[in-house]
């Protein structure tokens, strides 16, 4: 069973998130702050982190470096999700190694598409 990290701030969101990944048959492991998915990363090694952009302290930006720059954790698909659906917050995401970008709201489906394609490159 693949195994995916889910780093959210927003417990509502982090919770549906993690549920609807759940059911349809991934283990994940979720966190509100960045600080601790980098940390989870780094012991957990998952198939898949899918991160928030905009968290405080430690925003997503700041998890992707941090994780590109370790071998360990530097390989694992990285996606975004954000409220903004601005294309340059998108394209930024993307330059920074990012896989792709998920768009809040978005629906079951999109979620698992999107999990769906990083886990099959």
């Amino acid at each position: 069973m693949p195994s995916i990290l889910l780093i959210e701030d927003n417990t509502g969101i982090k919770d549906t998130t993690g549920e609807m990944l759940e059911l349809a048959g991934y283990e994940v492991v979720t966190t509100p702050c960045g600080e601790e998915g980098i940390a989870l990363a780094h012991q957990l090694t998952p198939d898949l982190i899918i991160c928030d952009v905009w968290m405080p302290k430690v925003d997503g930006y700041k998890v992707l470096n941090q994780l590109k720059k370790n071998p360990l954790t530097a390989p694992i698909p990285f996606v975004f999700f954000s409220a903004s659906t601005d294309a340059i917050h998108i394209r930024k995401g993307l330059k920074h190694g990012a896989l792709d970008y998920l768009c809040k709201p978005f629906t079951e489906q999109e979620l698992l598409n999107v999990v769906s394609h990083a886990l099959h490159l």
